[in-house]
């Protein structure tokens, strides 16, 4: 009896129901099928994001037979025979059946064929590699893939190093599926091969390994991807240094255990060294956002030193200076060094209170300054730093007439 997925609800939703007529209009029964994600992650019971086609039509026949079903046709990829299918604002990745020409490792030149194997054969893992047709019915090239997606074994189609050669960038998706769907041991020829062609990805463009990399971290728990990245020499080669495993793990054993969450890029920062200026250069490298490298490189701040034992007076002045994000991170990057430690109720109230916490606007001005006495210029910069110094220290004093009071004083007591 062949397998089958049934009729899950993003198979029978109308806009997928009106892809598929569209292409069958033009192409015929079964010129069109469901491939990949979609159907390995209903296999095991996980959530569906995306819907991907493979179809024997080419591009420019997809695009025909979309258009004569007033379907929105999106030209995402055509070198490579994809069309976007935008129904009802949900889209649908309609893909030609394709064989590689050649490849470099970085890039394939692709013909388009109407022979299901061949596109299956130039595909990543086995998992990966399955087709279900309308009626729920999956074509599973391999024999296996069925078996491998429900098993959690991440295989290559093929011989391992070919299909590496032909893109580096399967390196770090062998981790990355690995650490969302592997279980058990991972498949000795898969790792073999990554540790042996790693030197390859270098060749990548940054932004498509940072993009593999956050994926991967974004797992629900990474830990044994990430150990097994390490031990081939893939993950020192991307990050330039040794991971710091220890609080990577940490980490991970917080969120998934005491905070219910994921960040993946407080992961990645976890994995680096206490060097701010290391981890922004990194940053520059793997060409992170200004936003994610921003936050990583607050993240690694090694002052104010934070511990669990602080006192709410001393968190509310580590909030008004580092911000509650920044604050946030570092405690729960000083927490994964001891997470299964007893300060671990200290921390989640140390979090808590700086979440809870608003800082208040510093109430005095420049303007209040040269009120006060002091000449227009660097004077001022330097009273207002004082006088707001000494406010903090006295737990942000909601009283402007003493702050008035102390900043008559700094003036009357410098020399200008």
């Amino acid at each position: 009896m062949s397998d089958t997925l049934g009729q899950p609800a993003w198979m029978t939703a109308p806009e997928a129901v009106a892809v598929m007529d569209a292409l069958e209009a033009a192409g015929g029964a079964d010129c069109a099928r469901f491939v990949g994600g979609c159907v390995r992650n209903t296999l095991i019971g996980a959530p569906v994001d995306d819907v991907d086609i493979a179809t024997r039509l080419t591009p420019d026949e997809v695009t025909a037979a979309l258009q004569a079903a007033k379907i929105r046709p999106v030209p995402t990829g055509i070198d490579h025979g994809t069309v976007t299918a935008v129904a009802n604002h949900r889209p649908y990745e309609i893909t030609t059946l394709r064989r590689d020409v050649s490849t470099d490792g970085r890039r394939a030149t692709v013909a388009f064929t109407d022979d299901w194997m061949e596109d299956a054969d130039r595909r990543d893992f086995t998992l990966n590699s399955l087709y279900a047709r309308r009626d729920g019915t999956i074509f599973d090239p391999t024999g296996h893939g069925v078996a491998d997606a429900k098993a959690g074994r991440i295989v290559f189609m093929g011989e391992p190093a070919q299909r590496l050669a032909e893109d580096y960038l399967r390196i770090l998706r062998f981790f990355r599926f690995y650490a969302w769907y592997g279980k058990g041991e991972p498949d000795a020829a898969a790792v073999a091969a990554c540790a042996a062609a790693k030197d390859n990805i270098q060749s990548l463009a940054a932004e498509r390994i940072s993009k593999e990399l956050l994926k991967l971290l974004a797992a629900d728990d990474p830990r044994a991807a990430v150990r097994l990245m390490d031990g081939a020499g893939v993950l020192p080669l991307i990050l330039g240094t040794a991971p710091d495993l220890e609080r990577f793990e940490g980490l991970v054993a917080i969120e998934s255990e005491q905070l219910f969450e994921t960040e993946a890029v407080l992961r990645l920062a976890a994995l680096l060294p206490a060097d701010q200026l290391a981890a922004a250069k990194l940053a520059e490298r793997l060409r992170l956002s200004n936003a994610d490298r921003d936050r990583i490189v607050a993240a690694l701040a090694t002052s104010p030193a934070l511990k669990s034992w602080m006192s709410p007076r001393e968190i509310r002045r580590a909030v008004y200076r580092e911000g509650q994000a920044a604050f946030r991170d570092r405690a729960k990057l000083a927490w994964a060094r001891a997470p299964e430690s007893a300060a671990a109720s200290q921390w989640r109230g140390m979090i808590a209170l700086a979440e809870g916490w608003s800082p208040p606007a510093f109430p005095l001005t420049g303007d209040d300054v040269m009120k006060a006495g002091a000449p227009k210029g660097p004077m001022v910069g330097q009273v207002l730093r004082e006088v707001e110094d000494w406010w903090i220290d006295h737990d942000f004093l909601d009283d402007k007439l003493s702050a008035i009071e102390k900043l008559k004083a700094v003036v009357q007591g410098m020399a200008y």
